[in-house]
């Protein structure tokens, strides 16, 4: 586990105490000792979230545990690896997405839910498997931005590629009942 959110960790407690803990750093004076006063989770309980006292000072301070992830690696069309970057999702979905009635959390919501899926296929990933990830989500979230991402992602260059999509989008849209 690594603290995130908080300042640097000291070794942990000496054997024969009672709280195994690591002990963190105070940000107001620096001190080392402290008392855990609340323990939660955090971030859909991908965090804990940890609230401390300090025994110097009195500071209450928050910080964050997380499970060190392993870094996940893109593999570009040219072949060269690239840290994944949830980022570069979100913002190229939030320009597809611009003026639609697509709201900031469901923009997270998405590229959260593509990073997860690519981190279940392993460590290396294509930018095709993330391009196409995106398309199928943005499908069910807006057509329009789905038509919009698409036409960058897939290179458009004459306006039968918008045809021919928007000629796919209908043809295995889900009947309605």
């Amino acid at each position: 586990m690594t603290s995130a959110g908080g300042p640097s960790a000291r070794p942990a407690a000496p054997a024969g105490r009672r709280d195994s803990v690591d002990h963190m750093r105070c940000p107001t004076c620096g001190g080392v000792d402290d008392k855990v006063v609340d323990s939660r989770t955090a971030d859909d309980d991908a965090a804990i979230r940890r609230r401390r006292q300090c025994l110097a000072c009195g500071n209450r301070f928050t910080t964050y545990e997380r499970l060190e992830e392993l870094p996940l690696v893109v593999l570009k069309r040219s072949g060269d690896p690239m840290a994944f970057d949830r980022g570069r999702i979100r913002s190229g979905v939030a320009a597809s997405a611009k003026g639609r009635p697509v709201s900031e959390e469901q923009l997270e919501s998405l590229a959260l839910a593509v990073e997860d899926e690519m981190r279940l296929a392993g460590g290396e990933v294509t930018t095709e498997q993330i391009g196409l990830a995106v398309l199928a989500r943005l499908r069910e979230l807006d057509e329009v931005a789905y038509v919009r991402f698409a036409s960058v992602y897939k290179g458009f260059d004459d306006p039968r590629d918008f045809e021919r999509e928007i000629g796919l989008l209908k043809a295995t849209a889900p009947k309605a009942h």
